[in-house]
């Protein structure tokens, strides 16, 4: 067994609750993390631009301003919705694992796997950035404002400047991700003159802005091909730390590709999310179809009986997460028998109101598997992006390079992600393949959660998604509980308390009422811990033609509409 040597301490130290109301609009609307990303978003929709054209805006903007979260040097899943159509689709621009990578790559000569926070720094971890593909392949698709005018505002931002922010202040100040004081060209421009920077502090990117001119005038490809790969495979396969495989065919190779999206009927709503490799789509859809029966409108907003229940089904979730979800093109991973009406009325009937169940099994939701239970970490250093444009267009968008800071590798102003440690470090256990293990071409297993929800008559109702790591699935899950089932308007949803329980223990959040729980659910049984959970959750809702934008109080971010 992995077990990690260090809890997820990113979002503690940066954490802290700031007021925020929700912004209304009649005609668009943006929620994202980071008031300079929100801005060119909601700029590109002035000018005209769609949904998806305010998404690649930014996303940009996230890379320079938010660095440690998302960038164009990791990856990202799409939920996009047609209002004229009334079509969803999703594109997986998720990275993938190099061709020379193998299964037993992140094994010692012990024969135990490396400690996660050994492994993730330096090249070994990178795997093919997948962002900016699946941004031009939705652009191709929804785009309405040219390719090069999307990069407009983060070039002159990145040319002239951005002010740094007390988050970002905090987290590169607390040194977390090792990688940060180790690889050189990342040390210089998060400590310059061997001190970090500072909130207030204009910083200037002129290596990232010369590479979005290039993408900009040269599409794509200027990323994929040429000097940038060239520099990016120099970068990973000559790291000074854990030296990776990946190679300039690697990048040449890699395609975003559409996917199905995965829904379910919840009360007289359609929730819909990502499909495999994402694990969140699945495990979001069984959290709230095994909770129906349960009747959580009964309750008032995080009732001690309803948070237990929340604990309860979120387990089996989690524990079918562990053995079943994984990259579809490589595992019979079985969607619909996850999600169907029997299994999961079987999976429900297991709670108990009274007792906490302890470490839910897997459950048989076909015949005939045989796979190990994963061990893979997800760190909670990912962006989420709501978009609801002029037409009705919506985007749904989580994007992350998974450590915070990544693998702390920088190429050209922009930080790799460390997204191969998603995979189970180990390929087997107890003679049984893990559906997750690493394999080359593989997309690791993600817990982002990108969602959005349908009334009975198919009309977009809410467009939702948070970082957050594994906790994505119950940060998720219990804002869309808050907000269907308890009436809470989208902002209250999102500032209520958290819980969350991964199969492990039930985490209440620290500094909110929820954490006044603690001595109730102990005498149910549970295992309780309270610390900061410093979600990230962006929504929009619409409601009475209105457009309700919300952005969580845990973060920096906002919402803009009008």
């Amino acid at each position: 067994m992995h077990s990690p040597q260090i809890e997820e301490r990113e979002p503690e130290a940066a954490s802290g609750f700031t007021k925020k109301k929700s912004a209304l609009g009649k005609e668009f609307m943006v929620s994202a993390a980071n008031p300079y990303a929100v801005k060119a978003g909601y700029n590109i929709i002035k000018q005209g631009g769609s949904a998806i054209d305010a998404a690649i805006a930014i996303q940009l903007t996230l890379t320079l301003v938010e660095p440690q979260s998302s960038g164009i040097g990791g990856g990202a899943f799409i939920l996009h919705w047609d209002n004229k159509l009334k079509k969803l689709t999703s594109v997986d621009a998720r990275e993938v694992a190099p061709q020379k990578a193998t299964p037993d790559m992140f094994m010692t000569e012990s024969g135990k796997p490396q400690r996660w926070i050994d492994a993730l720094v330096g090249g070994k971890s990178v795997g093919v950035p997948g962002v900016l593909r699946g941004l031009a392949l939705a652009h191709k698709k929804h785009g309405k404002l040219a390719w090069n005018k999307l990069f407009q505002s983060s070039i002159k931002l990145a040319e002239e400047g951005f002010i740094v922010s007390p988050r970002l202040e905090k987290l590169v100040a607390m040194q977390y991700n090792p990688g940060m004081t180790q690889l050189t060209e990342t040390k210089n421009y998060f400590y310059p003159n061997g001190k970090g920077i500072k909130a207030g502090q204009r910083l200037t990117n002129k290596p990232l802005a010369q590479l979005y001119k290039k993408i900009a005038n040269q599409g794509v490809m200027a990323f994929y091909r040429g000097d940038n790969a060239k520099a990016l495979v120099k970068a990973v396969q000559q790291s000074p730390v854990n030296a990776g495989t990946l190679a300039l065919a690697d990048l040449a190779d890699y395609k975003a590709k559409e996917r199905e999206p995965v829904c379910a009927p919840y009360k007289t709503y359609k929730v819909c999310g990502m499909g495999p490799p994402s694990s969140g789509g699945v495990a979001v859809l069984q959290i709230l179809r095994m909770l129906e029966p349960y009747k959580l409108h009964q309750y008032s907003p995080n009732d001690p009986n309803a948070v237990h229940l929340f604990t309860q089904a979120s387990r089996l979730a989690f524990a079918d997460r562990a053995r079943y979800i994984a990259d579809s093109d490589f595992v019979n991973v079985p969607t619909l028998a996850l999600l169907g009406k029997n299994y999961l009325k079987k999976r429900s009937a297991l709670i108990s109101l009274e007792q906490d169940m302890g470490k839910a099994n897997a459950g048989q939701p076909t015949k005939n598997i045989a796979l190990a239970d994963d061990d893979a970490i997800e760190m909670p250093s990912t962006s989420h992006i709501s978009i609801v444009d002029t037409e009705g267009h919506a985007v749904s968008m989580t994007t992350s390079i998974e450590m915070a800071f990544g693998s702390a590798l920088m190429v050209n102003g922009y930080l790799l992600n460390n997204q191969l440690t998603d995979f189970s470090l180990s390929p087997s256990k107890d003679g049984k393949l893990v559906a997750n293990r690493v394999e080359a071409g593989k997309r690791p297993r993600s817990s982002m959660s990108p969602v959005m929800v349908f009334d009975a008559q198919n009309n977009l109702k809410l467009v939702i998604g948070s970082p957050g790591g594994s906790r994505i699935i119950n940060y998720v899950a219990q804002t869309i509980v808050a907000y269907v089932d308890w009436g809470l308007d989208i902002q209250s949803a999102i500032n209520l308390g958290h819980v969350t329980n991964r199969n492990k223990v039930t985490t209440l959040e620290k500094g909110k009422d929820i954490a006044s729980l603690e001595p109730v659910l102990t005498a149910k049984g549970h295992k309780v811990v309270v610390r900061d959970l410093n979600s990230g959750l962006h929504a929009i809702a619409i409601e009475n033609n209105k457009l309700i934008g919300a952005a969580d109080p845990r973060r920096e971010g906002v919402a803009l509409g009008k």
